[in-house]
């Protein structure tokens, strides 16, 4: 590969590391062409942008992206496949359906989602990571709860109050 297509190589994949907040580096050798076809098929219908990388360039383009992506330096060996995302537990939770199909591949080798890194071992924990909508989802609905508490015990003691009053006025007539 020539030094200026390095150099290109190098600038797409910083912009792509800048497009996608969550990353995951995986291990796809050993799949055939019709798995491997399978994977990319599922990470296009998941939103997962998917492609293998030389650790090298991939190295590089961390380096020069101003993220601090170090703890993941140790992991760039041997085959390489990048899988982007902007939804934490998503590539997570592709992984462990797609291994539960196949054998043991695609593996996870490490992943940086919401500026933490995580290992090889931790793919349970990532697939059960909550997305940043789900948990604003789970604030809002905790937020609301009190107030509707409120809301329904004032209805129902207005309805009994009514309930009273009629009794009471029935009574003296």
């Amino acid at each position: 590969m020539r030094k200026e297509d390095k150099y290109t190589v190098i600038e797409e994949i910083g912009k792509a590391l800048q497009e996608y907040s969550c990353l995951y580096l995986t291990e796809t050798t050993g799949l055939n062409a019709e798995k491997t076809s399978a994977l990319r098929r599922a990470c296009f219908n998941s939103g997962i942008k998917l492609f293998v990388v030389k650790n090298t360039l991939l190295k590089k383009a961390m380096e020069q992206s101003g993220v601090d992506y170090s703890g993941l330096f140790p992991v760039l060996k041997g085959s390489t496949s990048l899988m982007l995302s902007n939804t934490g537990n998503a590539p997570a939770k592709l992984l462990k359906d797609f291994v539960k199909k196949d054998d043991k591949l695609p593996t996870l080798k490490a992943a940086y989602v919401e500026g933490c890194v995580y290992g090889a071992d931790q793919l349970e924990l990532l697939a059960s990571l909550k997305s940043k909508n789900e948990l604003i989802a789970d604030v809002i609905a905790l937020l609301q709860s009190p107030a509707k508490n409120v809301i329904s015990a004032l209805q129902s003691s207005g309805t009994k109050l009514h309930g009273i009053l009629e009794t009471l006025s029935k009574k003296e007539q």
